[in-house]
């Protein structure tokens, strides 16, 4: 199938030339970007679209997330909690979850992420309770193949419980055998390496607060033998860095160091508490920047600019809906952008450079060079934006709008792999009312019956 996207008003590419185009086409071949300018010729079986007045973007690509967590949101009990407190607490709530939460929880942040502006998503998860089904990433695969989002899942493991030191209860942590097996399954079951794969695994042992050494050296080994990638948490909390340096005598980022879990096939999730020396060593690896959660959770703030000067790798994350109480891609690139500003004022990144790290940052990230760039050969993974509401009257920079103003953040049309799956803020490829209406009744049965063990 071709798809024309005619007379975009402005094209923001994030090709190697950092061009941005107006008054332009792309034309889409199946899933590929196959030729971008003006007045392109077409035959009659392609499909045209007015972009006159819109603006496109290649698709945000999310780098850290917990997708069943959008089944736990605003959950009193955590509420005005700093990251250790508030996961004592819900993994007493998370000890419950089951393949149909798992389900359901991530169609939500697929909807939601999808509606907002990104294309691809990746998601850590690390909660496997006792007595419950193995094939709990199976079910996000499910999910994600149904609703139509290029998905990197994550085998996300717990091996460290309360009784051995770690922070989780022992009935949601797992065996290392066990784990690496299960790692070794989907890996062969799942992993695409080809160009513009829908899917994609890498390996992802929770934290150092909850997995042992032994795990994090055979979770690396098991993932350079397959030619996947790492992640993790880091250096999220001061009250991880003195539990590093109280059981290991390391600071976080000196424990990767000493575990082999840096280079360009690792990315960590947050990483706010690190010094100059930490910055160089983590040169050539990912970070998943999480505005929202961090300034929630009162986590501190992601040194970004400094981490970029140092050649590290920066995206952009919405991270766990309980941390964050959404999965809105769109809000998290101006969150990200306002918290740089605050962080660095003058000296903050602009809005193209925001941009960039959102979707071919993200990209990178990811260790993908098919997506995050608009492009001849690239996914046509491609998001269009409607600036033309009265809160964007008087601005004078289309980039500036897309990261400061506007009082919605659903986008006109989200484009993935070829096919629209977001028109006018409305999912095409499901029903959300369904999806609201079965997510939450499983979100309360699982709330409610946690209480009533108390």
């Amino acid at each position: 199938m071709s798809l024309l996207l005619k007379n975009i008003s402005q094209a923001i590419t994030f090709n190697d030339k950092d061009e941005i185009l107006n008054k332009v086409d792309i034309l889409i071949n199946d899933n590929e970007i196959v030729s971008i300018g003006k007045n392109i010729t077409l035959d009659s079986s392609t499909k045209v679209i007015d972009c006159s007045n819109l603006v496109a973007l290649p698709g945000f690509v999310n780098t850290h997330h917990h997708l069943y967590q959008t089944l736990f949101r605003g959950i009193q009990e955590v509420q005005e909690k700093p990251l250790f407190p508030w996961l004592i607490g819900l993994y007493e709530f998370w000890k419950h979850i089951t393949p149909d939460a798992i389900y359901y929880g991530a169609l939500v942040g697929f909807s939601e992420l999808l509606r907002t502006g990104c294309t691809t998503t990746m998601d850590h998860h690390y909660v496997f309770p006792e007595n419950k089904p193995a094939t709990l990433i199976d079910e996000q695969m499910r999910a994600a193949s149904e609703i139509g989002i290029r998905f990197h899942a994550t085998r996300g493991s717990m091996s460290l419980g309360k009784s051995d030191g770690g922070l989780p209860p022992d009935c949601v942590v797992q065996k290392p055998d066990v784990i690496l097996e299960d790692s070794e399954r989907l890996i062969n079951k799942y992993h695409d390496k080809n160009k513009f794969a829908m899917q994609r695994v890498a390996l992802a042992p929770c934290s150092p607060f909850s997995v042992s050494k032994e795990l994090m050296v055979q979770a690396r080994d098991l993932a350079r033998k397959k030619g996947i990638m790492l992640h993790t948490h880091l250096a999220e909390t001061k009250d991880e860095e003195n539990f590093c340096i109280e059981k290991y005598g390391r600071r976080p980022v000196e424990l990767m160091e000493d575990l082999g879990w840096i280079g360009p096939d690792v990315w960590f999730a947050h990483v706010i508490h690190l010094n100059e020396r930490e910055m160089k060593v983590l040169k050539g690896s990912g970070v998943a920047h999480c505005p929202s959660s961090n300034m929630k959770l009162n986590s501190g703030i992601c040194p970004t600019t400094e981490l970029l000067k140092a050649g590290v790798k920066i995206s952009i994350a919405v991270d766990g809906s309980a941390s964050n109480d959404g999965s809105n891609m769109w809000e998290e690139v101006r969150r990200a952008y306002l918290l740089n500003h605050l962080k660095y004022g003058t000296n903050g990144l602009n809005a193209y450079e925001i941009l960039r790290v959102a979707t071919r940052g993200g990209a990178e990230v990811l260790g993908r060079d098919d997506i995050g760039i608009l492009a001849e050969g690239k996914a046509a993974d491609i998001v269009l934006f409607d600036l033309n509401d009265v809160a964007y009257a008087g601005c004078h920079g289309p980039l500036v709008g897309l990261v400061t103003c506007g009082n919605t953040s659903l986008v006109k049309m989200t484009i993935v792999n070829g096919k629209i799956v977001v028109k006018d803020g409305i999912l095409l490829s499901m029903n959300t009312d369904n999806i609201k209406t079965e997510a939450h009744k499983i979100a309360t049965d699982i709330v409610r019956y946690e209480r009533s063990c108390k």
